[in-house]
């Protein structure tokens, strides 16, 4: 007889076995001694007798477990396994699971970290890939269409963002490169989205790149009347043109007064290669005046809320700003296009030793592998004679000697 929903409510197992109630067509009901109650279809396949779970009652209505018996039979009638068919279904969801794209995601920023990412550039990624995962995250990465990824840098387009949908549609490329590297997915999609974003608008950093400006500016920074540190932050930017990120986490252990040079470690840099730079005199005396403030401690340039954080990435930029230079006059990061443009227009120094003082990584793959000379001898000298000029520079002019 078939079974009805107030039967099942009311069955309970007795004697501490469990009950089988029959609904037909091999579907039955089993009442366990806890009290659950589940939904079991008995068959023959291969000429044993099997069982296919179909799941508890009331989760699994009865009207439901029908439809599920009827389905198995549907599989049998074609001479399929039904419980093997289950099965494979549910490692289909379980890798689909597997292998969305925030999983993905996921996976190649940890290995980002692993491989020494910079943190402050691991979590520009992360910040960038966030726009794509209301929309994409919970899909398996192999199923992702390119007009999918193109609303969603449409959406941050829309916003005027152009650079940071072009940035963003580069991540969710790298996310699909490595899919498809580990056998996840077929096809990056974003190859077919080339030139259908937007262009951004290319604006230079701000740098006083005339000399007589740049003088003003060294003058400004030596009569700055904030705090020692951040006076001698900018002296050093101008006398060394490292990345501001390069600067801000120097610990005194890399500087070999010496030998007048500092060694940054490939972790900071932004290639990811250690870094060699030649200290002029005019540098060294700095880093001396700064040992006696903050030379009892691992930082050169501590936070002022605490000796074990760096300075604020903010507080160069800021010192400017109070100094009156605007946003279109100066950066941070103006010292090294301002070094750049006078050393490259002096025609003394062999543009190659610029670069590699730069940090700057050679875009010839080819070349790349056989140019390694760091040039350290001519650099030496440059990094001197930059310093001089400078001393120039502020002076507003070459300084000649009167005779007595």
């Amino acid at each position: 007889m078939a079974l009805t929903d107030a039967a099942i409510r009311a069955a309970k197992s007795q004697e501490g076995r469990t009950l089988k109630l029959s609904d037909g067509g091999g579907l039955q009901l089993w009442v366990t001694p806890s009290g659950s109650k589940l939904s079991n279809m008995a068959y023959r396949f291969g000429g044993k007798q099997l069982k296919l779970s179909l799941g508890p009652y009331p989760a699994v209505g009865l009207k439901n477990a029908r439809e599920k018996k009827d389905a198995a039979k549907q599989l049998l009638t074609a001479g399929l396994h039904p419980g093997q068919q289950k099965k494979s279904m549910s490692r289909t969801k379980a890798n689909a699971a597997a292998n969305t794209f925030a999983v993905i995601a996921d996976e190649l920023l940890a290995k980002k970290g692993r491989e020494g990412l910079a943190p402050a550039t691991l979590e520009k990624v992360r910040w960038l890939l966030e726009f794509a995962r209301p929309s994409l995250g919970g899909r398996p990465i192999g199923t992702i269409t390119a007009p999918e990824v193109l609303a969603v840098l449409r959406s941050v387009e829309s916003r005027g963002r152009h650079e940071t949908a072009r940035r963003l549609r580069s991540r969710i490329g790298e996310c699909f490169r490595y899919a498809v590297a580990s056998g996840r997915a077929d096809v990056d999609p974003t190859f077919a989205l080339r030139g259908a974003l937007t262009a951004p608008k290319v604006t230079h950093r701000a740098a006083l790149t005339n000399s007589k400006a740049f003088g003003g500016l060294l003058r400004a920074i030596d009569d700055y009347d904030g705090s020692p540190e951040v006076r001698a932050a900018m002296q050093l930017l101008a006398l060394t043109f490292v990345r501001q990120g390069e600067l801000r986490f120097a610990e005194w252990s890399e500087f070999d007064i010496d030998k007048a040079e500092w060694a940054i470690p490939g972790a900071r840099m932004k290639m990811r290669r250690p870094h060699r730079a030649p200290l002029a005199p005019q540098a060294i005396v700095i880093i001396q005046e700064l040992r006696t403030i903050t030379g009892h401690g691992r930082l050169v340039f501590p936070s002022v809320r605490s000796a074990s954080r760096c300075m604020s990435e903010n507080t160069i930029n800021a010192a400017l700003r109070r100094m009156g230079f605007t946003k279109t006059d100066m950066s941070g990061h103006g010292f090294r296009a301002v070094a750049s443009t006078i050393l490259n227009e002096s025609g003394k120094w062999n543009a190659d030793a610029i670069e590699v003082q730069l940090a700057h990584v050679e875009n010839d793959t080819v070349r790349r592998a056989y140019h390694r000379a760091d040039y350290w001898s001519e650099r030496v000298a440059m990094m001197t004679d930059w310093a001089n000029r400078c001393d120039e520079l502020r002076n507003g002019g070459i300084v000649v000697p009167l005779r007595a």
